[in-house]
């Protein structure tokens, strides 16, 4: 059986008992038993037995498209609970429609307790639509943040290699730039800082090769 085996930040690798051609297509399983076809890529590294290969998943499925799949499910939660809100919201209205506005309850009159409650279940109903409201911008925003994120490119993907070495050579352009004098600093460390985003986009178009090349 082959499982996933985390490797750095946002790559599992598949964990394999035999070996695999680039190309093949294999079935990995996940923690909870689900079995996900993917394509095999590099082998990383053997360890005692087993070989450890950069896969992705053969249907497509990557941090954009779940960054996508979250965005679509919040922005539909969203609507669901502005719906459920103005309905609260015209119930609360709809049961004291029919008292006068300023209408004092009558005190032992035959219609105090109707009263009452007409107007203890429009004040429930209200608060219930300003939570809803609240809930649904609450999922506006989480379906914002998903969704700024379906372009996000990581290590997880094939692309990130051609990613990276675009980002290398815009982060060595700019520290350049920083060095000669024809940017000008922002501040002190903005060398410093500007070097080591070479060096750490660096890392990762190595580490892309490895995965991906």
């Amino acid at each position: 059986m082959n499982t996933y085996v985390k490797f750095c930040p946002n790559v599992f690798l598949a964990k394999c008992t035999e070996k695999h051609e680039k190309g093949e297509v294999i079935n990995v399983t996940t923690q909870y038993g689900k079995d996900n076809e993917s394509i095999v890529f590099n082998l990383i590294y053997q360890k005692e037995g087993f070989f450890y290969y950069s896969i992705v998943r053969a249907d497509g499925w990557n941090v954009q498209e779940r960054a996508k799949a979250k965005a679509e499910k919040y922005g539909e939660w969203a609507a669901s609970a502005e719906a459920k809100s103005e309905s609260q919201f015209n119930r609360s209205h709809n049961l004291v429609k029919d008292i006068p506005m300023g209408q004092p309850i009558l005190v032992g009159h035959h219609s105090e307790k109707r009263h009452r409650k007409a107007l203890n279940d429009s004040w429930d109903a209200l608060g219930r639509a300003v939570s809803l409201t609240e809930k649904a911008a609450s999922h506006e925003d989480k379906a914002a943040y998903w969704a700024s994120k379906a372009d996000t490119i990581n290590l997880s993907m094939p692309e990130s290699l051609e990613y990276f070495e675009f980002e290398l050579e815009r982060a060595k352009r700019k520290h350049e730039g920083l060095k000669n004098g024809t940017i000008a600093r922002s501040h002190s460390f903005s060398l410093t800082y500007a070097k080591k985003d070479v060096n750490e986009i660096q890392k990762k178009l190595e580490l892309a090769k490895r995965l991906w090349a």
